[in-house]
C-alpha cells in the first residue's frame, strides 16, 4: 500500500509578478501555513536530463539572511550528496567551499 503526502506552496505576487509573501504547509511533518522569505525547489527530469527548478524570495528577505541561506543551503547539498553519491571526496569539497562561502 502506498501513501501520499502532500506539501502546499503559495506565493502572493504584486503586480509585476515579485513575489510578496510565500507560505507553505507540510501537513504530514507538522507544518501549516508557515511564512518563508526564500524558497529554492529542485526537481530532476529524468527524459531530458536536466535540473528544473524554482528560486523565489520576498521583497523582504534581508540580504544578510539571503547569504546565511545561502550557505545552509551549500553545507546541506555536501551532506545530501555524500549520502546520495557515496563520494566522501566531492561531499568535502563541497563542504569545504560552503565554509568559505560562509
Amino acid at each position: 500500500m502506498t501513501k501520499k503526502a502532500d506539501i502546499h506552496i503559495e506565493i502572493e505576487l504584486d503586480e509585476n509578478h515579485v513575489p510578496e509573501t510565500i507560505h507553505w504547509s507540510a501537513p504530514d511533518g507538522g507544518i501549516e501555513d508557515e511564512e518563508a522569505r526564500a524558497l529554492f525547489l529542485y526537481a530532476w527530469n529524468e527524459p531530458a536530463k536536466e535540473t528544473l527548478k524554482l528560486d523565489l524570495w520576498t521583497k523582504k528577505m534581508p540580504i544578510d539572511s539571503m547569504k546565511m541561506f545561502f550557505h545552509q543551503v551549500l553545507t546541506s547539498m555536501a551532506e545530501t550528496y555524500e549520502r546520495a553519491a557515496d563520494d566522501e571526496e566531492l561531499a568535502n569539497e563541497i563542504a569545504e567551499f560552503a565554509k568559505k562561502f560562509g
